[in-house]
């Protein structure tokens, strides 16, 4: 399969809809999407001139790009303290689960989910702000395990925000190549994949001295909870609770037009993965193998929607799947 990818240098977003009242953004002078700061391995992004992310990248510990610390427009944190706070926290799989990531564990045989392969970034171009677009654009090499100067793959990836009425969303864009036959095997650990917050998970329990988790898993379909959404596609898919007493939530918004629907990994802890790979994994047939041809490519497109609360319907949900879907490109 072969899907043409834009210059990632010139690739621009446009900000646009009727921003909530008391949403925390900044007047139409003032830069809204911007990237200060931003230093080899470490790119904070900002909103309003306040921080909502840091992405990183060449880590030691993580040897693969994430999002960490995101947070909704209102200033509250949807996905849970990198590294975790101790007493405050559940710790597990804290190298794992950093935030927001796309990653794989069987990428042509290599494990890069749990950090037994090394994934190095290089940034394409100067991350780029200003009143009404912000964009950053990188370039992944998979290195092979046995032989760090080889490589596996290859991923060109795009990241974009865009703001909407319910907050924003985050539009990743990845296409994935190789000059020698590549392929993505069948786990539940593939695909992109969120840990919220720990006062936002769906696990209502108080063990070990944590929080009370607020958190509700919602679909398309109106199906809820771990147990029914587990191993199911639709279009997108919810996590909203309360963190601090206020609304929040992080969903994941699949693009009509990846190569496969993606099932989700959903689990009452906090982890969210949309996964396109792991057929039999999810028990939905044969062990699938996704081999790309030297030479060909593999586009895989998402949103992140991070915003104030969307109710139990996911009305607010649905709109900004629409948004993002006519905004994500061709």
């Amino acid at each position: 399969m072969s899907i043409a990818f834009s210059t990632p240098c010139r690739i621009e977003i446009l900000v646009i809809g009727i921003l909530l009242a008391g949403s925390g953004i900044a007047s139409a002078t003032e830069p809204i999407v911007d990237f200060p700061g931003a230093t080899p391995g470490r790119i904070p992004v900002f909103i309003a001139g306040k921080q909502v992310a840091l992405y990183e990248y060449n880590g030691n510990k993580i040897p693969r790009p994430f999002l960490s610390n995101v947070r909704a427009l209102n200033g509250v944190q949807v996905t849970r303290n990198h590294p975790p706070v101790a007493d405050q926290d559940l710790a597990d799989h804290p190298e794992y689960h950093p935030g927001i990531w796309m990653s794989f564990g069987d990428l042509s045989g290599a494990d890069y989910w749990r950090n037994q392969a090394t994934v190095r970034t290089e940034l394409l171009c100067t991350p780029k702000g200003g009143e009404k677009e912000g964009s950053f654009a990188v370039r992944n090499h998979y290195l092979d395990p046995h032989d760090l100067q080889k490589e596996l793959a290859v991923e060109l990836c795009q990241i974009r925000f865009l703001l909407v009425e319910s907050g924003y969303i985050i539009l990743w864009d990845s296409t994935f190549s190789s000059d020698q036959d590549m392929w993505f095997g069948d786990q539940e650990e593939m695909g992109i994949a969120f840990r919220t917050a720990t006062a936002l998970r769906a696990d209502p329990s108080t063990d070990k001295g944590l929080v009370s988790g607020t958190g509700h898993i919602l679909d398309a379909t109106k199906r809820k909870g771990s147990q029914e959404i587990w191993g199911t596609t639709a279009p997108w898919c919810d996590y909203s609770g309360q963190v601090d007493g206020e609304p929040v939530g992080i969903a994941f918004l699949c693009h009509p037009e990846n190569f496969r629907p993606s099932w989700f990994h959903a689990r009452d802890y906090g982890l969210l993965a949309a996964n396109p790979f792991g057929r039999a994994a999810f028990g939905k047939g044969e062990p699938s193998k996704v081999v790309v041809a030297a030479g060909e490519t593999l586009r895989l497109r998402y949103g992140i929607l991070i915003h104030n609360g969307a109710g139990d319907n996911g009305a607010d949900v649905a709109r900004a799947c629409k948004r993002y879907v006519s905004h994500a490109g061709d």
